[in-house]
This record gives structure tokens, C-alpha cells and sequence, in this order.
């Protein structure tokens, strides 16, 4: 890799600040000029899945209106091709295992009788930091129509964005007071005040103002336990602003109501400060936002409700994992299965092998894992604790 290669968190801060200087971040310009949001929840179409909170955000600030993206191998696999000249984006994910060529002590790759190379599975102590580069539906060639993809998504779906965001409110049992003219969080009283919903340009802009203080009420220490001190203007309150903000934007794409980060202007110039000088921070910031979405949308209990009993494979499963797609070609008595890789690489996978559990994950797995972080101290430089929060 080039010595002048950027860590991707850092990528992403200076495109950030970039955008942020030029007045058209997510942040300020929630909406396109097509009248389109200008998030679009990215997802895998091969899998359903979508993609961990930096990833999305990511992808998401390519504002494409598809919101469909693959690896070339992946979209390969599926009968569809990158366009001449097309670029990819590269996202990062936890690495657990790398499949190498076993080769001869004279570095040669070792083939079977049928040319096929034969390979290993090497398993790491720790997860990895894996890169790939990813491409969006439009950058696809002989990809479905993207009207027939979305009204698929919708099959089964009742409830229109506004009333399931109206849910996730209510689910929550957040206690929320209506009354005067400020949006905000007051810890000290755990309880969201509001102003009347008819003071809102639309339910829209009113739902969205909710689950902007949602977010911050997820920081309380019976919850997810953020801190949460510092003083309006100070660097501590634009952090928690930053991860309620980056939250709104996901549970928005997730949603499909949009978001809207009302005050932002207040707090752009902090913004930009905090990712100049601290540029990991969007890592810490879009893991946490993670979490808070995970909290409200209640994904932790979808997934148990969707795995119910044991879930194996079967044959023809198509599984999206790291940067190929494996094909179940065999199931056997004793749950070991026969795969088939992107590039054509074949291999049996015991139960026990840790490429048989990732791809298990895989297939289960509604979410793409996020890429584990070390955990940083931080102190805070202010003395007492500042109620509102989130205005």
C-alpha cells in the first residue's frame, strides 16, 4: 500500500469538512435537487443486508438515488458487470479469515486433477481490517430495474414512512412533553420537550425533530450511557450532537422519511474542527450512531425473531461475505457443505471450519458486523452537567 495512503476515517473526515465548507454536507442539505433525499439507505442486493454506519455513510455521500451496491466479483456473480471506466468506493470491514493458494515450498500454487487451485483458510487472532471497493446499481450494467427492486423491498409493508416512524416513537416509551418553541433532550428529567406538532412546517419535519431528540435520549445511563456533559458550543456537546445527527440520517434512510438536523448551522464550524483535529473521531461518532439506531429500530430483537430455530444451509444459497460470493453446491448428513466461490474455487467447509461460521453469520445476519474499535478515554474539561441537550 502507498505510504501516502489515508486510513479511511481520515478519508472520510477531510470529504466531510470538504462538504461541510461548501454548504452541501448531509448535514445541511438533507434533500437533493431532484427533490430526492439526499441519503439513500445503501444495501446489498445479493443478500438484503445493509451496511454498518460508516460504510453507509460512506456510500451514502455518492448521493446516487439506487440504493443497490456490490464488489465487481459479487455483481460478476450475479450476472452483472462494472461499466467502462467506472470507479469504485472503497468501504472497510472486520476480516476474521483470508483464503490463501497453498503453494510448494517453491512458491508454486497447487492445482488438482481438474486445474482448480487448491487453497487454505487462514484464521486470525484478531479480526482484520478488510478493504473493498464497491459499486453503485447505476455504475452496473444489466442490473434489474430499480423500480422493480424497491417495489419488491415494499411487498408486505403496510405502514407508510411517517406512521412507522410515528411507531418507533411510541415503541420507545420516551417520556415526550409538547409546549413552548424549543426541541430538546433533558437528561436530568429524562424527557424530550417539544414544541406542538402543528408548529412544524408538516408531520414529516415533526417526526424527524422526534427522533433527533430520540437519539440523544438513548444516551442516558439506563440506555447506551454516553457522555453527555459539556456546555452548548463546547466540543463535548458537538460530539453527542454529531452522533444524534449521523443516527437521525440513518434511521431516516432506514425509515424512509428522510432527516433533518434542524440546527445545524450552529454547529457546522464545530464540526468541522472536531474531524480536522481529531479525524477517528467519525469512526467513534458513526459507531455509536450505530448503536443508537440498533436501539430504536429494535434490530437486536428482529434478528431473533427472524432466526427462530437453527438455521443451516441448504443447496443453491448464495452468500455474500468479505469481497466474493460463495454458491452451496452439496449439503451433507454430518452439516458440512460444498462451496463454490466467485472465482470458481471450490472447497468442503466442516462446521467447525471458521469460514463455515462467518458464512453462517453471513446468511443470518441482517447487518453488516461493524468493524471493532478500540475503545479511547476521553475526560471531560467541564465541570457540571448540562440538562439540555440537542436544541
Amino acid at each position: 500500500m502507498s505510504k501516502t495512503f489515508k486510513a479511511l476515517p481520515i478519508q472520510l473526515s477531510d470529504k466531510l469538512i470538504g462538504e461541510i465548507k461548501e454548504g452541501n454536507s448531509l448535514f445541511q442539505k438533507p434533500v437533493k435537487e431532484n427533490g430526492m433525499p439526499a441519503f439513500v439507505k445503501p444495501i446489498n442486493p445479493v443478500t438484503g443486508k445493509g451496511y454498518s454506519a460508516m460504510n453507509a455513510l460512506i456510500l451514502g455521500m455518492q448521493r446516487h438515488d439506487d440504493p443497490r451496491w456490490l464488489s465487481a466479483d459479487a455483481a460478476r456473480y450475479a450476472g452483472n458487470w462494472v461499466k467502462k471506466d467506472e470507479k469504485g468506493t472503497i468501504i472497510e470491514f472486520p476480516k476474521t479469515s483470508d483464503i490463501q493458494a497453498i503453494r510448494t515450498a517453491e512458491g508454486k500454487v497447487i492445482k488438482d486433477d481438474a486445474g482448480v487451485t487448491q487453497t487454505k483458510t487462514i484464521e486470525f487472532d484478531k479480526p482484520q481490517r478488510g478493504q473493498a471497493f464497491l459499486f453503485n446499481g447505476t455504475q452496473l450494467k444489466d442490473m434489474p430495474p430499480l423500480e422493480e427492486f424497491l417495489a419488491k423491498q415494499n411487498e408486505g409493508q403496510t405502514q407508510s414512512p411517517n406512521e412507522r416512524a410515528a411507531k418507533v416513537i411510541e415503541d420507545s416509551k420516551a417520556v415526550i412533553i409538547h409546549g413552548g418553541q424549543e426541541a430538546y433532550y433533558d437528561k436530568q428529567r429524562d424527557a424530550i420537550f417539544m414544541p406542538e406538532p402543528e408548529l412544524f412546517e408538516n408531520e414529516t419535519k415533526y417526526l424527524q425533530a422526534a427522533i433527533h431528540q430520540l437519539a440523544h435520549w438513548t444516551g442516558h445511563e439506563d440506555r447506551l450511557n454516553r457522555p453527555m456533559e459539556g456546555k452548548f458550543g463546547s466540543m463535548d456537546y458537538a460530539r453527542e450532537e454529531m452522533r444524534a445527527a449521523i443516527a437521525g440520517i440513518l434511521i431516516g434512510g432506514e425509515l424512509k422519511i428522510g432527516h433533518n438536523f434542524g440546527q445545524q448551522a450552529a454547529y457546522m464550524n464545530t464540526f468541522a474542527k472536531i474531524l480536522k483535529d481529531e479525524p477517528f473521531e467519525i469512526a467513534k461518532a458513526t459507531r455509536d450512531a450505530q448503536k443508537i439506531a440498533n436501539l430504536l429500530l429494535g434490530v437486536s430483537q428482529k434478528r431473533e425473531q427472524k432466526q427462530g430455530p437453527e438455521v443451516g444451509f441448504k443447496q443453491g444459497d448464495e452468500i455474500a461475505y468479505m469481497d466474493t460470493t460463495y454458491k452451496v453446491l452439496e449439503t451433507y448428513k454430518t452439516k458440512s457443505i460444498k462451496v463454490e466461490d466467485a472465482e470458481g474455487t471450490r472447497k468442503v467447509l466442516k462446521p467447525e471450519y471458521g469460514l463455515y461460521k462467518s458464512l453462517l453469520e453471513a446468511k443470518t445476519n441482517p447487518r453488516e458486523p461493524e468493524m471493532v474499535l478500540e475503545e479511547e478515554q476521553r475526560q471531560s474539561e467541564e465541570q457540571g452537567q448540562q440538562q439540555k441537550i440537542g436544541r
